[in-house]
């Protein structure tokens, strides 16, 4: 475990504070998990990223192309 210190706005921390008290956790848990979520963020966003670099947008709308051209399904409406 690592000690780390930031410097966030007071009102901030009064509503992240009332949050951890409201959730039943401590201000570290909050943000140890706000930062784990947003991590996971940005690194699925890098990976889609790395993945889309190797798309083929021709390959794509042939397949497209080759669908059939049917009504949705119940449910799958816009």
């Amino acid at each position: 475990m690592s000690t780390l210190t930031i410097n966030i706005p007071d009102s901030l921390v009064g509503r992240l504070q009332q949050f951890a008290v409201d959730q039943g956790i401590t201000l570290d848990q909050l943000l140890s998990s706000a930062a784990a979520e947003k991590l996971s963020t940005l690194m699925t966003v890098e990976h889609l990223r790395e993945r889309g670099a190797h798309g083929d947008r021709a390959a794509y709308r042939r397949f497209l192309e080759s669908s059939a051209d049917v009504p949705p399904m119940h449910g799958d409406e816009l």
